[in-house]
Order: structure tokens, then sequence, then C-alpha cells
């Protein structure tokens, strides 16, 4: 069986497509698990009607009085799934119908690997305007210097291998991050990943996405890149590509967007 877990914030208006595309998989037996990082619009009345109108589907449904952070939130989805593989999944975005029974035949395919993930369709309210390409199938210890390594949204991982590492880690440094901090965690202790080259999500990237991306949370790349060369024992003088985040950070809005939507590849 599959987990998958995703925290929900204030996400009234996409929560709906978000598990509607769960109800769409090929893959059926899966567990989906909510938890509410509190919301302060319908979010989580919007979840708990779909468990009442959907009693024969497995959900379960969570809620913290108070914001505590994604890295928590998921924490928390961790700690009730049953799952023999954890699947991850954003409150706006869409799972293609296909995803999960891919993402796993290229797991049991491959049983030396933990994690596999995917390119991911970009869109906003005008449609798709994006997609990615897989430039590191097998990506390696040091490609963790420059970014996160596997998407995070539609990723697939084995639930031992989450266990092995204690889940996400949580702290002000790694909001943001908790994903490129998981992988490293996951590198260091001998699991590994795959990125396909089919595109199997569709990842809501419009100008709220645009805000969400803070330059404290540039901050917090740069720590987790500094902490990839430190943890893996690389060149010294790569500390130097920590500095990339920053300087993107203190780009205006208006020029972040415009070379934002211009790259060729979206990179995984």
């Amino acid at each position: 069986m599959i987990s998958i877990i995703m925290g929900i914030y204030n996400c009234a208006d996409t929560l709906g497509d978000a598990i509607e595309s769960i109800f769409a998989q090929t893959y059926t037996d899966w567990e989906l698990i909510m938890c509410d990082d509190g919301s302060k619009d319908s979010t989580y009345e919007i979840a708990k009607k779909y468990i009442q109108d959907n009693p024969q589907r497995r959900i379960k449904l969570l809620r913290h009085e108070f914001n505590r952070g994604l890295n928590q939130t998921l924490n928390d989805c961790l700690s009730v799934a049953r799952g023999e593989y954890i699947a991850r999944m954003d409150a706006d975005d869409i799972s293609l119908p296909m995803r999960l029974e891919k993402e796993l035949n290229a797991l049991e395919k491959e049983p030396e690997l933990a994690i596999v993930s995917c390119p991911m369709i970009h869109f906003d309210e005008n449609g798709d305007w994006a997609t990615g390409k897989c430039n590191r199938p097998y990506p390696q210890k040091r490609d963790l210097v420059f970014g996160t390594i596997h998407a995070h949204a539609p990723c697939i991982v084995r639930a031992e291998a989450m266990k092995a590492v204690q889940g996400y880690s949580v702290g002000k440094k790694l909001l943001r991050v908790e994903d490129w901090h998981l992988w490293i965690k996951m590198y260091s202790a001998g699991y590994y990943g795959k990125n396909l080259e089919e595109p199997l999500y569709k990842m809501r990237d419009d100008q709220n996405a645009t805000n969400r991306r803070k330059f404290r949370y540039r901050l917090n790349e740069a720590y987790v890149s500094r902490m990839a060369v430190k943890k893996f024992s690389l060149p010294k003088w790569m500390y130097i590509y920590s500095i990339r985040f920053i300087m993107v950070g203190l780009l205006p809005t208006p020029i972040y967007n415009f070379l934002h939507r211009k790259k060729i590849n979206v990179k995984v």
C-alpha cells in the first residue's frame, strides 16, 4: 500500500482538484493522509466533507490548531502512515492518473532504489506553461550542493528508508528546504533515488507560488547547500555555490519571474 501524505493550509480553492486527482489514480491500493496546518479558510471543512462523502476511501485527517510549518505537518502524517511506500502530494497540484502506478513500478524494478520522482508540468490560471526535463536520472551526492535532486511533490519513497532517517527535520533554517535536507540525510545514510523521464505531475506555479519565495528561504537554501559540502566532505571551494541562492533572492520579482519562465528546461 502507498500512504500519500499531504499538508493542507489555506487551500480551499484547489484542494478538491488535488484530492480528485488521487481518486483518479490507476493504482488503487492507497491511503490519503492530510494534516491541516492551522488554516484560516474552509480548507479543513472541505477535507472533512470528502471523508464524509467517500466512506469507501481510506482517508485520514489531522489538524493543527496553529501553523507549525510543512516539516512538522508531514511528520505528523508519517506518524499514522501504514503503507510500505510514502508518496507526497501538494494541495494545489494535480497527479496525473498513472503517476503512482509508474513510480511504484520503477521502485519494484530497481529494488536498490529508495526514492523515485519525476519532472513536473508547470501550470497557472492560463494553463500549462512549461514541462520539466529529467537532466539527472541518477543524481550523485555532489549534486546536492546545487539544489534539491528529486522533485519533492511527485516523489515516492520506501517507508523503511523514511523511518531510518526519522522523517523530516524541523527547524527555522529548514523551512521550504525540507525535501533538499531529506535527500541529504537519505544519501548520507546510503539510500539513493531515480528521476523518471516522463512528467507525471502538474505543479501549480502561479503568482501565489512566487509570493511564497521569500528571501529568508533563499538564506535557508544557501545554508543547506553549504551543509551538503560539509556532509559529503566535498572540496571547500564548492561553498561558493551557496552564494547563488542569495543572489537569486535579491532579484526584483519581475526579473525573477521573467528568468523563471524563460527557462527551457525546468530541472528536477
